[in-house]
């Protein structure tokens, strides 16, 4: 595996690997963009707003990988829409951003009780790779339910660190396409980021990793925008992790 100049890839050649939760380890990215879809196309019906949501090129581009609230409120920015921002006691339903995004959570809770959380094998195999080699692991997610979709998952044992949208608020975090979040992940591990790899398959994740200068950016393309997440600052962008799982010393 090399990355986009031609450079050899070892992965076992950084300290410590970082990644993102949905899309990339679990297949969730959908059920996010579905439950997206299903808070937002109500809303554009009531302001007379149209195209309704779209769960490709409006996720990629306005609420993949960022903090729950900052996607509410880039998509609706994105449609001359504004609602109140709300506070935290606001019910799903509420028209206010914390009303709007509790209404999403709702929705994909119900869907992981009810269908469970899927995987991607190659992600696992590269995981379990790593830490048979002595890499520390973490996960890095905007998400709030990061912690459950592992558990949910079976895969919490595999990772020493994790940074979700919990910790994001807690400790008053930037979201991505900041790099705080991911440079809180290498400080945990004790590894600078240099020295660190991060995986990401949302745009604004990339230009977090590129931002923090992590020592590899790896893209992972599922819906086909590999040209995107290399112009943002991926070093190489694959469809299956697997493959670097395989690459050995390279």
């Amino acid at each position: 595996m090399r990355r986009a100049d031609g450079t050899r890839i070892d992965p076992e050649g950084f300290g410590a690997w970082l990644f993102d939760l949905d899309g990339v380890l679990t297949r969730t990215a959908e059920v996010h963009a579905a439950a997206w879809k299903a808070t937002f196309d109500p809303i554009l019906d009531a302001e007379g707003v149209s195209p309704p949501f779209d769960p490709v090129a409006d996720y990629l581009a306005h609420v993949d990988g960022r903090p729950r609230g900052d996607g509410v409120r880039e998509f609706l920015r994105s449609r001359g829409i504004s609602v109140p921002e709300g506070g935290p006691d606001d019910p799903p339903g509420a028209r206010t951003v914390a009303g709007i995004g509790a209404s999403k959570d709702q929705r994909f809770r119900d869907v992981l009780a009810e269908d469970g959380v899927g995987v991607f094998d190659g992600a696992l195999t590269l995981v379990r790779g790593l830490r048979a080699a002595g890499v520390a692991t973490a996960v890095v997610s905007a998400s709030e339910n990061t912690r459950l979709v592992l558990d949910r998952a079976g895969i919490a044992d595999l990772f020493d660190a994790c940074v979700d949208g919990v910790v994001v608020k807690e400790r008053h975090l930037a979201g991505k396409p900041a790099p705080d979040s991911y440079l809180e992940g290498a400080r945990i591990l004790g590894v600078a980021p240099a020295d660190s790899a991060m995986v990401e398959d949302a745009l604004v994740g990339v230009e977090a990793g590129r931002a923090g200068g992590f020592g590899l950016v790896v893209g992972v393309d599922h819906s086909g925008h590999a040209a995107d997440l290399l112009a943002h600052g991926a070093d190489v962008v694959i469809t299956d992790l697997g493959e670097l799982g395989r690459a050995g010393g390279g």
